[in-house]
């Protein structure tokens, strides 16, 4: 078996263990994301998402996926490592991987297709009305989740970072001039 601290990498080992916890009765909750550089916006998601059922599926988008959607410099934090500071999450049940994505970054969706899940969980901006309507043929339920923090996202603190990093080095290096100069 595939699984370290909750990571499961097979989905039809994944399907296994989903269909063991449909036998006991618990409600099966499914969401995805690239989850570079977690943040309190990703954990007060996957607290909602884990409060909707019993079990909950994160799927970590693939470094190749993150750079083909986003862009050559992302992610930031390596897939291993992602997967791993999710599965330490005591809301998330399993971990896995998504890597089916077609050469313009589009989600393939094979993991709800093998899954199945009662319930998937998205935000209001991750997702195209089309592709949504795609997910919810192989999820019983499509629950939209506005953004969980609204002052906090990846992208804007890298960019916010880079500035505030490019900034300090001109303002250094415009002052070493100063002092060559004077």
């Amino acid at each position: 078996m595939s699984k370290k601290n909750g990571i499961v990498l097979d989905y039809s080992e994944l399907k296994k263990i989903i269909e063991a916890h449909r036998t006991l009765g618990h409600k099966i909750v499914c969401t995805v994301g690239s989850w570079d550089m977690l943040h309190i916006g990703h954990l007060r998601y996957l607290r909602k998402a884990k409060e909707q059922g019993d079990v909950l599926i994160v799927g970590a988008d693939s470094d190749r996926g993150i750079k083909l959607y986003k862009n050559e410099l992302r992610p930031i934090i390596p897939q291993e490592e992602r997967m791993e500071m999710l599965s330490y999450q005591d809301c998330v049940d399993y971990v896995t991987l998504i890597d089916d994505l077609d050469e313009q970054g589009n989600w393939q969706y094979q993991l709800v297709k093998t899954i199945k899940p009662d319930l998937f969980v998205t935000t209001d901006y991750s997702y195209s009305d089309k592709q949504v309507k795609e997910i919810r043929e192989h999820s019983k339920e499509v629950l939209i989740l506005a953004r969980q923090a609204e002052k906090t996202s990846s992208t804007e603190i890298i960019e916010r970072t880079v500035k505030n990093h490019l900034e300090s080095l001109l303002n250094n290096l415009h002052q070493k001039n100063e002092k060559k100069i004077g």
